[in-house]
């Protein structure tokens, strides 16, 4: 299964992008932000995302560290995607944002974000 060019937008549909990918599985986080956004992530390089519109429609939310920017669609509020702090050099793009997916099916591994430190230090020594 290779990259294939998938759609997004949020919900007003005024944010658009386009994104290539394998959708080999995305991640569960449990932090309270993505837990109250429902966001599953699908970390791509900036090279394999586009966006299509929407740039003036976008909001940006930062807390604790500053290092993510969480983007929304400023008219309905969806987060379609952000830079994440866990890779700040990537896109993280919410993968129940996109055209014709049903992000319920697709493979799922967890991340345990209420404890960020630890969670990534785990992950730093865990194979690829």
């Amino acid at each position: 299964m290779g990259k294939r060019r998938y759609e997004g937008s949020c919900h007003c549909g005024r944010v658009r992008f386009a994104v290539s990918s394998e959708l080999a599985r995305v991640t569960v986080c449990n932090c309270s932000m993505c837990t109250k956004k429902g966001f599953l992530h699908l970390i791509v390089p900036p090279a394999d995302f586009e966006l299509l519109a929407g740039e003036a429609d976008l909001s940006t939310y930062t807390f604790n560290t500053g290092v993510a920017r969480h983007r929304f669609c400023r008219v309905c509020g969806v987060h379609p995607f952000y830079t994440p702090r866990s890779d700040p050099d990537q896109v993280d793009v919410n993968a129940r944002c996109l055209a014709g997916v049903d992000a319920e099916a697709l493979p799922k591994v967890a991340f345990d974000g209420q404890h960020w430190e630890a969670a990534m230090a785990r992950r730093a020594r865990s194979p690829a």
